[in-house]
């Protein structure tokens, strides 16, 4: 287990527009605030997503593809710096009109509205966690 206390430096309201791709705007929001390290909630709508779920018998990542509206009914995650650039993972739970849900790792959606907070941790606080190779996107 990896459990450290971190501080919080700022807390930011994303507002995620139209034809953005839901998890690059989460990214351009912690580069322009120079955001190293944070946590994410967020809810809104896309019109399509590219959901990834992880496959540990292949050993690899399998995407799932939705053409058609989708409310994100809940969506959470982490933000770290990766070559110098903000590196979201956001996991998301998805819900049709017909109140079926679905979800995964977020990999790509193309949003119609959303709003994201954006709680950023003190420079140096790393809210990485240990990689399992295998398993991280």
């Amino acid at each position: 287990m990896d459990a450290r206390e971190l501080a919080v430096s700022a807390e930011y309201r994303v507002a995620i527009e139209e034809g953005d791709d839901w998890r690059e705007a989460i990214e351009h929001a912690a580069d322009a605030e120079g955001v190293a390290s944070a946590w994410f909630t967020g809810v809104g709508t896309v019109s399509d997503a590219d959901v990834w779920h992880y496959d540990p018998t292949a050993a690899e990542h399998r995407a799932v593809r939705f053409d058609e509206p989708l409310s994100v009914a809940a969506c959470i995650g982490g933000v770290t710096v990766d070559d110098g650039e903000a590196v979201a993972r956001p996991h998301a739970v998805l819900t049709r009109p017909s109140g079926q849900a679905v979800g995964g790792y977020l990999n790509a959606a193309t949003a119609v509205e959303g709003t994201v907070h954006l709680r950023a941790f003190e420079d140096g606080a790393s809210f990485d966690r240990p990689t399992d190779d295998p398993t991280d996107p």
